[in-house]
């Protein structure tokens, strides 16, 4: 069985490549897989700069991997999450060097909440971008902690609670993205902009980064964060949804 990511060091660049068919759905393994990954880059002392892509064409994720969550205990979707939340979040603030999300295709939902993890976003022009967990009676509750600093509280409001698909260019405009690049290109501008990042004296990009991410630390909303999702997915609601998604069809919703 193929691994779900692949792992690649040159040049002081660590390239990590999501390789999980047909969607990179991220399910337990790959997400624990991704942080040990993160975590060996972390420890590496020859590695300056980490770029986090896709190897699958017109993917970047499509977020969680839905039967994770339908008709599981409310402590087997805790697991889940405080992988997803809290964990990444942790390994990525204490990455010790820049992270570059390389996206391409679609990112929906816990997809949104990986490339959010690096320090930059780079997207094709044809990426779309997404918070669809309402749409299944989910709520996105990780973006409330970052998303309105970012984009501002309105937007962040209608962008997930519309549950509406949105474009790179958009994107950009709101802040979210850093640059949008032609599709084919998006690796090598990730590239591109690892190995500048690379060049720099190490150990001031260490301390630096450091201090920024102090300066912009949310995890002490992450862990509310978890409580909300967990609530939530409980829910008939939720699980209604999370059926309907499965099988294809449209949800019924339960009368409140």
């Amino acid at each position: 069985m193929d691994p779900p990511l692949r792992y690649e060091v040159s040049d002081n660049i660590a390239e990590i490549s999501l390789a999980h068919p047909p969607v990179n759905a991220l399910d337990l393994p790959l997400i624990e897989r991704l942080i040990e990954t993160l975590r060996q880059a972390a420890v590496d002392r020859n590695i300056r700069a980490v770029v986090l892509g896709s190897a699958l064409p017109g993917r970047f994720s499509a977020g969680l991997d839905l039967r994770e969550l339908l008709g599981q205990s409310e402590t087997q979707v805790r697991r889940y999450l405080e992988k997803l939340y809290v964990e990444l979040a942790d390994v990525q603030y204490n990455l010790g060097k820049p992270s570059i999300a390389a996206v391409t295709g679609a990112a929906r939902g816990g997809g949104m909440t990986l490339a959010i993890s690096c320090d930059v976003l780079i997207a094709g022009e044809s990426t779309t971008f997404g918070y669809p967990e309402i749409d299944r009676g989910l709520l996105p509750a990780i973006h409330f902690a970052h998303l309105p600093g970012i984009v501002g509280r309105h937007r962040a409001f209608e962008l997930l609670f519309s549950g509406r698909s949105f474009s790179a260019q958009e994107a950009t405009s709101l802040g979210l993205v850093s640059r949008v690049a032609p599709d084919e290109s998006v690796r090598n501008e990730a590239l591109a902009l690892a190995r500048t990042f690379a060049a720099k004296a190490p150990t001031t990009m260490r301390l630096g980064r450091a201090a920024f991410m102090r300066a912009n630390d949310h995890r002490r909303k992450i862990a509310d964060a978890v409580d909300v999702f967990c609530s939530s997915v409980a829910s008939d609601d939720a699980q209604e949804g999370l059926r309907a998604f499965l099988e294809k069809r449209p949800p019924r919703w339960f009368e409140p």
